[in-house]
């Protein structure tokens, strides 16, 4: 299925969980930008890494151990949520910046809504998913709009948005035939 675009006409293809990366593409940034513009990038980016390990936690404890389609999608999005998490991780650390140390906080809320989800079924599986990437497409889009990004940072984001409006559409899909 292709998905390019499929999504708010993104120009980036969501059907694409894990896209390759070369060593080239690290590098070190932020040499010359004001003091403020770097906290507010160090701020950002810091956001998007913890809620992003809040939601591939929330993934990961949805999954059961039925062998269905919806499992499925719950691992292929896992997968992808992880690969935002190390986006931002990169990013932090090619800025010179460290990720937040209380980031494990966000690992105990989403073991939490992925546990509570889980256990009140698949319904309530696919309506937190909804809930959780909705609240990260607009979380997405203020960032993307308050900070000046480098453009390589831009496009990152910006494909994990689009990322994320994919799954908030998969999860309608699946909702409304469930």
């Amino acid at each position: 299925m292709d998905e390019q675009s499929a999504v708010s006409g993104s120009q980036y293809d969501i059907s694409m969980i894990r896209p390759a990366m070369k060593e080239t593409d690290c590098c070190l940034r932020g040499r010359g930008m004001s003091a403020s513009r770097l906290a507010a990038i160090r701020k950002g980016l810091r956001t998007l890494h913890t809620l992003e390990l809040m939601a591939s936690t929330i993934y990961r404890f949805q999954i059961t151990k039925k062998s269905t389609d919806l499992n499925r999608q719950l691992i292929a999005a896992m997968c992808n949520e992880m690969v935002h998490y190390q986006d931002f991780t990169v990013k932090l650390y090619e800025y010179g910046f460290r990720p937040c140390c209380f980031r494990w906080a966000y690992w105990l809320v989403g073991f939490s809504f992925g546990m509570t989800s889980r256990l009140r079924g698949e319904k309530a599986i696919l309506k937190m998913g909804i809930w959780v990437e909705s609240k990260a497409v607009a979380h997405y889009a203020e960032l993307l709009e308050q900070i000046e990004w480098d453009e390589d940072t831009r496009r990152v984001i910006e494909k994990d948005q689009a990322d994320e409006d994919g799954h908030i559409s998969r999860w309608r899909k699946q909702l409304a035939s469930a």
